[in-house]
């Protein structure tokens, strides 16, 4: 199983943890794991058929947008890294 590790912001959709655990051997086969466990996720990161743009999403650290997108390979300790972009300033 993979690690996946949840920037603050989504963690009250995923009951407060931090990292959780999810299967799969492509990205998009590991986040519908952790939808079918937390649906108000998906909402945030995938509302489409595509991630949502205001989201990055890593695996190992890598930009998943530079890799193959949802058809990133995923191994059983891989970590996946979902960080919502934030903005502010004024």
């Amino acid at each position: 199983m993979a690690n996946v590790r949840l920037a603050p912001v989504l963690r009250s959709s995923a009951g407060g943890s931090k990292q959780v655990s999810a299967q799969g051997n492509t990205l998009n086969e590991v986040l519908n794991d952790l939808y079918s466990r937390f649906p108000a996720l998906k909402e945030q990161i995938q509302p489409e058929q595509e991630l949502s743009k205001f989201v990055n999403v890593y695996v190992n650290d890598q930009d998943v947008r530079y890799l193959q997108g949802l058809e990133t390979a995923v191994g059983a300790s891989d970590v996946v890294t979902l960080l919502p972009a934030m903005a502010g300033g004024r």
